[in-house]
């Protein structure tokens, strides 16, 4: 089964936070992930809106853990911190 990587994120520095997305894309492809959306037009119709979404499609639910436990990811994460409020979730997909 397929796995999508879903970030809400509202953005508090800019610059850091775009460290934190060359850092990030790099390590998401390394592990098998690709974009299917990143940060373009959402109509919200529940819950707390965040102006940033992100979503990233991996091969598996472990594939997109081994990728935010990695290094790279973490080295990543760390410019994201300070830089950004943010709720990420994995959730396996029903279909490849």
């Amino acid at each position: 089964m397929g796995a999508l990587w879903i970030a809400h994120v509202t953005v508090t520095d800019d610059e850091a936070y775009g460290k934190y997305a060359a850092l990030a894309t790099e390590a998401i492809a390394a592990h098998g992930g690709h974009f299917i959306a990143r940060g373009g037009r959402f109509v919200q119709l529940e819950g707390q809106a965040r102006p940033r979404n992100v979503v990233a499609r991996f091969p598996s639910v472990e594939a997109a853990e081994n990728c935010y436990n990695s290094p790279e990811y973490q080295r990543a994460l760390s410019h994201a911190r300070d830089a950004s409020e943010r709720e990420l979730m994995v959730i396996e997909t029903s279909e490849d």
